[in-house]
């Protein structure tokens, strides 16, 4: 390789993974765990083990949604205050109410009539998010194996289903109206399933062998 070559390489590599830290109280800068690591580590080695031309082609996090479906709000809309609160807890972003598109006769359910909440995830907040997701929330499920590395979209995005919410430490067990399931959908900008999976698999993603 020319040494014109090799400059404009670790050039690009420099590149890789470049963000701004987010500004905190008192003007210090802040920057969540997880980040630093992508771009420090996880997006340097990416660029180098795939062979990208690019640095724009290195796969990034967009956003993390969480959502919790309460159908049984139609009889009890305490409950889907209840989801709100417990929605808000773990992700530490206010939850909004979903309404559904269609109607369904047969679980007597109207377009337009609030049955979920949800809540989309981004920058600072995604990360947060992501790291107590995989290292504090997923291994205190009970008899965990890792979760199911085929839950992948075709688009490089990951789909996550949470049986009960009180794996999250946020949630008080003696506070919640029920226990109840969530789902996480983590959307990436990688091109394929494989790369999505390789990119996940360097955050610590624990995936089932």
């Amino acid at each position: 390789m020319s040494e014109k070559k090799e400059t404009k390489a670790a050039s690009a590599e420099k590149k890789v993974g470049a963000t701004q830290s987010v500004p905190a109280e008192g003007g210090e800068k802040y920057e969540p765990r997880l980040k630093k690591i992508y771009r420090e580590r996880i997006a340097p080695e990416l660029f180098k083990e795939s062979g990208y031309k690019s640095v724009m082609q290195v796969p990034k996090l967009e956003k993390i949604i969480v959502s919790m479906g309460v159908g049984e709000a139609l009889q009890n809309k305490k409950l889907l205050d209840a989801a709100i609160t417990d929605l808000s807890l773990i992700t530490g972003q206010k939850a909004v109410k979903t309404k559904a598109r269609k109607s369904i006769a047969n679980f007597k359910i109207r377009a337009g009539q609030e049955i979920g909440v949800k809540v989309t995830l981004r920058g600072a907040m995604m990360y947060e998010f992501f790291d107590r997701l995989i290292n504090v929330a997923l291994p205190r499920v009970k008899d965990f194996r890792g979760v199911n590395q085929n839950a992948f979209d075709g688009h490089g995005n990951y789909a996550l289903g949470i049986t009960e919410q009180i794996i999250f430490p946020e949630i008080d067990f003696d506070k919640i109206e029920r226990v109840a399931g969530l789902n996480i959908a983590i959307v990436t900008t990688a091109r394929t399933d494989a790369e999505a999976k390789a990119f996940l698999a360097k955050f610590g993603m624990p995936f089932r062998k």
